[in-house]
């Protein structure tokens, strides 16, 4: 298939399609939210009751993760080729697949066919990610940041209500003959399917081959120039490959300081005695910080120095692990504090990083490198779910908190050298 777009796209002015994209990612964005927040809530749970085991917790998260890796260069790839649409939608469809594989392990009760399932699960986590690349590509440079920001704000909605609604959907699993902790994994899976079906339809134009288009019809007068270097192409502002390696070390870092403090943080709660309604309501609030400021992030972004942002990512992660690490055991609140703070270290990491890598990678291969990117981010995220249960059950959870937030300070060394190199 060429990478073209699709009929009558060409005549769509630019911001009118750009505006419709955002519209339909926002929806699709609503609903794999909850989907990846269900999972979230209940994934490590699940897994300690199967396996009676504190120390193999984290292994849910780090195994979904892992799936999410090869999702991230399954739904790169997919887009390079053929679009966004077919990428998201297959990604989606994927996260549907792994929820009902979760449901039928838990019914069975095979932990093999559960961390298989969850393998599959991933795929739906990654998807998400990748959508705010989609809403990136036909932004210009100077709006970039706010328009992956427009993307990653709609998943607040379905990620604040999909954890709340883990008692109702425990006791819909139950009802139905399923164990209650598998029961977000119902709601987890209609939400992807939606999703996927939401965007199979509706997100037309595509916006990677409409970007394409829209940068051969430039080309010509691109590269003709007056003079004696009217024969060779001249260089885009701002494209800099050594933007590569410090947008992903910024997100890699955030993503696995992230992991392991929320993986932990409501098999902790639990170990001391709050329900699962608590503990879903600090992975809400959680989710909220992760995805609620981005616009004011993406703001931030394009105003002032995308490593500026990066270093303050770093600062919140660490106020989020000495909160945590400090927070009294009967009480909710400074958990939620601490949660609030480690969302908000991550979602500056992530719209600071994904800026950072589109403006160094050019549309020619862009949705390949960005899926690539993004398994990194996975790896990162499965070392510290795995790492985070091992933590917790030889050294507590006080010290996971402390370290991951210290940990987090190894993006300032790196935002300070490469500001030095430009």
């Amino acid at each position: 298939m060429t990478n073209t777009a699709p009929a009558r796209v060409e005549g769509l002015p630019r911001l009118h399609a750009q505006r419709r994209i955002l519209i339909v990612l926002v929806a699709a964005q609503v609903l794999s939210g909850a989907g990846l927040a269900a999972g979230v809530t209940v994934g490590a749970l699940l897994a300690q009751d199967m396996l009676s085991s504190t120390s193999l917790a984290g292994l849910p998260s780090a195994v979904g993760t892992a799936g999410s890796a090869l999702a991230a260069v399954t739904v790169g790839r997919i887009s390079q080729a053929r679009g966004r649409r077919p990428g998201l939608a297959a990604g989606y469809l994927a996260g549907a697949v792994g929820s009902a594989g979760v449901i039928a392990a838990a019914v069975a009760d095979n932990p093999v066919l559960l961390f298989l399932a969850l393998f599959v699960y991933g795929a739906g986590v990654a998807t998400n990610l990748q959508a705010r690349y989609a809403g990136a590509d036909l932004a210009a440079p100077a709006g970039r940041a706010r328009a992956v920001s427009t993307v990653l704000v709609a998943t607040t909605l379905g990620g604040v209500v999909g954890p709340n609604l883990s008692a109702p959907t425990g006791d819909l699993a139950l009802t139905l003959g399923i164990p209650y902790l598998a029961g977000p994994f119902l709601l987890a899976g209609a939400a992807y399917a939606m999703a996927a079906l939401a965007l199979t339809i509706w997100l037309r134009p595509d916006p990677l081959l409409l970007a394409r288009t829209l940068e051969a019809e430039r080309a010509p007068a691109a590269y003709a120039q007056p003079g004696d270097a009217g024969d060779q192409p001249h260089p885009v502002v701002g494209r800099r490959p050594s933007g590569i390696l410090v947008g992903v070390l910024v997100m890699v870092f955030t993503q696995l300081v992230m992991v392991a403090i929320m993986t932990m943080t409501p098999v902790h709660m639990h170990d001391h005695g709050h329900s699962t309604a608590a503990s879903g309501l600090v992975i809400a609030i959680h989710i909220g910080a992760m995805y609620l400021p981005s616009p004011l992030t993406g703001w931030l972004v394009d105003r002032y120095s995308r490593l500026t942002i990066a270093a303050g990512s770093a600062l919140a992660l660490l106020a989020a692990g000495i909160v945590a690490a400090n927070a009294p055991e009967d009480s909710v609140a400074p958990f939620a504090v601490a949660l609030a703070l480690l969302g908000l270290g991550w979602n500056f990491g992530l719209v600071t990083g994904t800026a950072i890598i589109t403006d160094a990678v050019p549309l020619a291969t862009r949705a390949k490198t960005q899926g690539l990117v993004d398994v990194s981010i996975a790896i990162a995220g499965a070392t510290g779910g795995m790492a985070s249960g091992l933590v917790v059950a030889s050294a507590g959870y006080p010290l996971l908190a402390i370290g991951g937030g210290v940990l987090a300070l190894a993006i300032v060394p790196a935002v300070v050298a490469t500001a030095r190199r430009r």
